[in-house]
Protein backbone atom coordinates (compact mmCIF):
# COMPACT_ATOMS: atom_id res chain seq x y z
CA UNK A 1 0.00 0.00 0.00
CA UNK A 2 2.81 2.35 -0.74
CA UNK A 3 2.43 5.56 -2.15
CA UNK A 4 2.38 6.20 -5.96
CA UNK A 5 0.83 9.40 -6.49
CA UNK A 6 -2.33 7.78 -7.09
CA UNK A 7 -4.80 9.54 -9.44
CA UNK A 8 -7.91 8.54 -10.93
CA UNK A 9 -9.84 10.93 -13.20
CA UNK A 10 -13.84 9.86 -14.17
CA UNK A 11 -16.33 11.50 -15.38
CA UNK A 12 -20.68 10.83 -14.53
CA UNK A 13 -23.83 12.73 -15.50
CA UNK A 14 -21.53 16.16 -16.59
CA UNK A 15 -19.17 15.74 -13.29
CA UNK A 16 -15.42 15.23 -13.76
CA UNK A 17 -14.15 13.48 -10.32
CA UNK A 18 -10.87 13.97 -9.25
CA UNK A 19 -9.56 11.71 -6.75
CA UNK A 20 -6.12 11.14 -5.88
CA UNK A 21 -4.32 10.41 -2.28
CA UNK A 22 -4.50 12.99 0.10
CA UNK A 23 -2.01 16.20 0.35
CA UNK A 24 -0.81 17.95 4.12
CA UNK A 25 -2.66 20.85 1.69
CA UNK A 26 -6.18 19.24 2.01
CA UNK A 27 -6.12 18.78 5.92
CA UNK A 28 -7.22 22.58 6.51
CA UNK A 29 -10.34 21.44 4.18
CA UNK A 30 -10.82 18.09 5.45
CA UNK A 31 -10.68 19.75 9.17
CA UNK A 32 -13.37 22.49 8.20
CA UNK A 33 -15.56 20.02 6.53
CA UNK A 34 -15.38 17.72 9.46
CA UNK A 35 -16.26 20.50 11.63
CA UNK A 36 -19.45 21.30 9.95
CA UNK A 37 -20.76 18.03 9.72
CA UNK A 38 -19.96 17.30 13.67
CA UNK A 39 -19.24 20.37 15.57
CA UNK A 40 -16.01 19.25 16.63
CA UNK A 41 -13.43 21.37 14.61
CA UNK A 42 -9.95 18.82 15.71
CA UNK A 43 -7.01 20.05 13.66
CA UNK A 44 -4.43 18.05 15.89
CA UNK A 45 -6.43 15.14 15.09
CA UNK A 46 -6.76 15.76 11.46
CA UNK A 47 -2.82 16.07 11.50
CA UNK A 48 -1.93 12.95 13.27
CA UNK A 49 -4.69 11.07 11.03
CA UNK A 50 -2.49 12.36 8.01
CA UNK A 51 0.71 11.51 9.06
CA UNK A 52 -0.84 7.72 9.80
CA UNK A 53 -3.30 7.00 6.63
CA UNK A 54 -2.12 9.89 3.94
CA UNK A 55 1.77 10.03 4.94
CA UNK A 56 2.39 6.46 5.31
CA UNK A 57 1.64 3.20 4.05
CA UNK A 58 -0.86 2.17 6.48
CA UNK A 59 -3.95 2.64 4.34
CA UNK A 60 -5.61 5.06 2.36
CA UNK A 61 -6.78 8.62 2.50
CA UNK A 62 -8.11 10.30 -0.15
CA UNK A 63 -9.70 13.07 -1.61
CA UNK A 64 -12.53 14.06 -4.27
CA UNK A 65 -12.57 17.07 -5.67
CA UNK A 66 -14.89 18.52 -8.89
CA UNK A 67 -13.48 21.40 -11.09
CA UNK A 68 -10.63 22.05 -8.39
CA UNK A 69 -12.74 22.65 -5.22
CA UNK A 70 -12.40 19.81 -2.48
CA UNK A 71 -15.41 17.67 -2.39
CA UNK A 72 -15.08 15.11 0.30
CA UNK A 73 -12.48 12.50 1.42
CA UNK A 74 -12.40 8.86 2.58
CA UNK A 75 -10.15 6.97 4.77
CA UNK A 76 -9.87 2.95 5.11
CA UNK A 77 -7.36 0.55 5.61
CA UNK A 78 -7.10 -3.24 5.32
CA UNK A 79 -6.93 -5.00 8.88
CA UNK A 80 -7.37 -8.27 10.24
CA UNK A 81 -6.64 -8.85 14.48
CA UNK A 82 -10.47 -8.19 15.56
CA UNK A 83 -11.70 -11.47 17.18
CA UNK A 84 -10.67 -14.11 14.13
CA UNK A 85 -11.62 -11.79 11.79
CA UNK A 86 -10.31 -12.44 8.17
CA UNK A 87 -8.23 -9.92 6.40
CA UNK A 88 -10.77 -7.12 5.45
CA UNK A 89 -11.26 -3.34 4.52
CA UNK A 90 -12.19 -0.64 7.31
CA UNK A 91 -13.55 2.52 6.17
CA UNK A 92 -12.83 4.65 8.71
CA UNK A 93 -14.86 7.56 7.87
CA UNK A 94 -16.12 9.76 4.62
CA UNK A 95 -16.89 13.52 4.50
CA UNK A 96 -18.75 14.81 1.39
CA UNK A 97 -19.30 18.64 1.01
CA UNK A 98 -23.13 18.95 2.14
CA UNK A 99 -23.50 21.56 -1.68
CA UNK A 100 -21.92 18.31 -3.39
CA UNK A 101 -23.83 15.55 -1.79
CA UNK A 102 -26.09 14.68 -4.99
CA UNK A 103 -23.25 14.66 -7.36
CA UNK A 104 -21.95 10.80 -6.72
CA UNK A 105 -18.57 12.19 -4.53
CA UNK A 106 -19.34 9.65 -1.56
CA UNK A 107 -20.12 6.87 -3.77
CA UNK A 108 -17.06 7.56 -6.13
CA UNK A 109 -14.87 8.12 -2.73
CA UNK A 110 -16.26 4.33 -1.63
CA UNK A 111 -15.50 3.05 -4.73
CA UNK A 112 -11.98 3.81 -5.44
CA UNK A 113 -11.39 2.50 -1.82
CA UNK A 114 -13.51 -0.60 -2.31
CA UNK A 115 -11.31 -1.30 -5.67
CA UNK A 116 -7.82 -0.41 -3.57
CA UNK A 117 -9.12 -2.78 -0.97
CA UNK A 118 -9.95 -6.08 -3.70
CA UNK A 119 -6.29 -4.66 -5.09
CA UNK A 120 -5.02 -5.17 -1.66
CA UNK A 121 -6.35 -9.04 -1.87
CA UNK A 122 -9.62 -8.79 0.62
CA UNK A 123 -12.99 -9.54 -0.20
CA UNK A 124 -15.12 -7.27 2.75
CA UNK A 125 -15.55 -3.96 3.57
CA UNK A 126 -16.35 -3.14 6.83
CA UNK A 127 -17.52 0.23 9.12
CA UNK A 128 -19.06 1.05 12.21
CA UNK A 129 -20.96 4.06 12.67
CA UNK A 130 -23.39 5.11 15.99
CA UNK A 131 -27.05 4.17 15.47
CA UNK A 132 -28.15 7.55 15.25
CA UNK A 133 -26.21 8.59 12.17
CA UNK A 134 -28.75 8.45 10.19
CA UNK A 135 -27.00 10.15 6.90
CA UNK A 136 -24.03 8.17 6.84
CA UNK A 137 -26.14 5.14 7.65
CA UNK A 138 -28.22 5.56 4.58
CA UNK A 139 -24.94 6.10 2.52
CA UNK A 140 -23.19 3.06 3.64
CA UNK A 141 -26.56 1.05 2.89
CA UNK A 142 -26.77 2.80 -0.96
CA UNK A 143 -23.40 0.91 -1.42
CA UNK A 144 -24.74 -2.01 -0.56
CA UNK A 145 -23.67 -2.38 2.92
CA UNK A 146 -25.78 -4.20 5.90
CA UNK A 147 -25.27 -5.70 9.32
CA UNK A 148 -22.38 -8.07 9.88
CA UNK A 149 -21.55 -11.16 11.97
CA UNK A 150 -20.21 -9.08 14.74
CA UNK A 151 -21.34 -6.92 17.39
CA UNK A 152 -19.79 -4.00 19.11
CA UNK A 153 -20.02 -4.01 23.02
CA UNK A 154 -18.76 -1.23 25.14
CA UNK A 155 -18.93 -0.09 28.95
CA UNK A 156 -18.53 3.09 31.15
CA UNK A 157 -15.14 3.48 32.82
CA UNK A 158 -16.22 5.58 35.41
Amino acid sequence: MSKTGFVKKMAADGVTFVIREADEKDLPSVTDLHAYNTGQHKPDYWEETYHRYGDSNEGFFYVCEIDGAFAGFIIGEVRAWEFGSEPCGWVYTIGVNPEMRLKQVGTRLFETVSDEFRNAGVSQIRTMLHRQDNLNLSFFRSQGMMGGPYIELEMPLD
